[in-house]
């Protein structure tokens, strides 16, 4: 089989200064709610850089569009960013589960979830995602992972388990900002061998997008 050729230019930045911009204006812009949930996360938190931000949210908000998801699990909540993308994108009779374990983070979520007009699409399960998994039934349309990187592993396994066939498997910071080239640390040796696994699992199709931290998309055969 031929080796895939290296395309990339030489000396040339594949992201020069300004496009992240320039990409966020020509971005179908989230809600209102969203900016203030994102002032207040800034404000009120130490760790604002967990949100997904502005394009990766109208990205996951696509995703539930163009895969007509309408059960939807997220592991990984902080202040309700993503589940609020997500959750304008479903039918009136979709609905999110979303893991959470920070109760503060859940107390904003809380908030800005009660503001929105599509707050009952949302069910907040506090506590350790981990022992949230064990009690779900599927199946799910869409899972989406981002929350601690030790869990990672078990993370991605029984989301596959709880994902329909030709559902949608999303996990978050696969990147680890390029560490993973140079996998020294854990949580980015945690995360390349993750990568390498889902590469190799004969149960999905996988491509891994080098946007933002990194985005795994991985469907279930």
């Amino acid at each position: 089989m031929e080796q895939r050729k290296d395309r990339r230019a030489v000396g040339v930045k594949v992201l020069p200064e300004g496009v992240e911009e320039y990409c966020e204006r020509h971005t179908t812009a989230l809600t209102e709610l969203h900016e203030r949930l994102l002032k207040e996360t800034e404000e009120k938190t130490t760790t604002a850089n967990f949100l997904v931000g502005e394009i990766e949210g109208a990205f996951l908000k696509m995703l539930v569009r163009m895969t007509q998801a309408k059960r939807i699990l997220e592991v990984g909540m902080f202040t309700g960013y993503s589940a609020l993308s997500f959750a304008e994108a479903l039918p009136p009779d979709g609905s999110i589960i979303t893991c959470e374990v920070d109760p503060h983070a859940i107390e904003i979520a809380r908030r800005f979830f009660a503001q929105s007009p599509h707050r009952d699409k949302i069910q907040i399960r506090e506590g350790r995602a981990a022992d949230t998994l064990k009690t779900l039934q599927g199946p799910f349309d869409l899972c989406f992972i981002d929350a601690d990187k030790p869990s990672y592993d078990d993370y991605y396994d029984r989301c596959l388990e709880l994902a329909r066939r030709g559902g949608l498997i999303v996990l978050d910071n696969m990147l680890r900002y390029g560490r993973v080239l140079n996998a020294t640390e854990e949580d980015a040796r945690i995360v390349n061998v993750l990568n390498d696994r889902i590469h190799n699992d004969p149960r999905v199709e996988n491509v891994l997008l080098p946007f933002r931290d990194g985005i795994m998309l991985a469907y279930k055969l």
